[in-house]
């Protein structure tokens, strides 16, 4: 074999196996190839690719997710949930209004005069308040004067005096409220009913109390 020829065959021993050379390199990564031409796949490898799947079937990619976002995750099994039959929570009450207190009447009979003059007298108390009351109609037909005086324990008495006017309509008479002092019941009143003219001589027509009937007079 001549210089030449043997140059020849070793630049194309050495190009076929540059071009060999990978090809066995990529048959030994894809492992032994079946009969269909596909690479087969080892027991080992299958089985730990089952173990990997297993692993983040039950654990890895799902407890992955765990933690991300701004707050941690909460089941829907643990959040509360609210009943449509849940009682609503207590308003309060507001306070009871104050009642007011009881007003008692005391009065003496239905008088009347024979000139036309009828009144009766009354003593009344609301809670610490008494006071004297009279209720008349005048058919005299003239004016009159109506003094009524309320008369407390111990001797104090309140007077006022109120006009009376020369019509047949009912109207009342009433002093002013005081505190009550004692026992209520020892406050008593009275109304005289005379004609107008301020100077004390018209005769007095009617005189009403807040006594029992028999105490009174006309």
């Amino acid at each position: 074999m001549t210089p030449v020829n043997l140059r020849v065959v070793v630049l194309g021993a050495a190009v076929t196996a540059a071009v060999l050379l990978p090809l066995v390199a990529t048959a030994g990564q894809l492992g032994p190839v079946g009969p269909s031409g596909d690479p087969v796949r080892s027991a080992e490898v299958e089985a730990r690719g089952e173990d990997d799947g297993k692993a983040g079937g039950e654990g890895g990619a799902g407890e992955a997710w765990q933690g991300l976002g701004p707050g941690s995750r909460t089941p829907e099994s643990a959040v509360p949930a609210i009943s449509a039959d849940s009682p609503a929570p207590p308003v309060p009450s507001a306070p009871p209004a104050p009642t007011a207190p009881e007003r008692i009447t005391r009065c003496g009979p239905e008088l009347a005069s024979p000139g036309g003059a009828e009144a009766q007298t009354c003593v009344l108390n609301e809670g610490s308040d008494v006071w004297a009351r009279t209720y008349y109609r005048n058919a005299t037909r003239q004016e009159l004067d109506a003094f009524l005086t309320l008369m407390a324990p111990g001797g104090r008495t309140v007077h006022v005096r109120c006009g009376v006017p020369a019509q047949d309509e009912p109207g009342t008479c009433e002093t002013p409220r005081e505190r009550g002092a004692g026992v209520v019941t020892a406050y008593t009143a009275v109304a005289e009913f005379a004609g107008a003219g301020g100077d004390g001589s018209t005769p007095l027509l009617l005189r009403a109390g807040s006594n029992a009937a028999g105490d009174e007079g006309s």
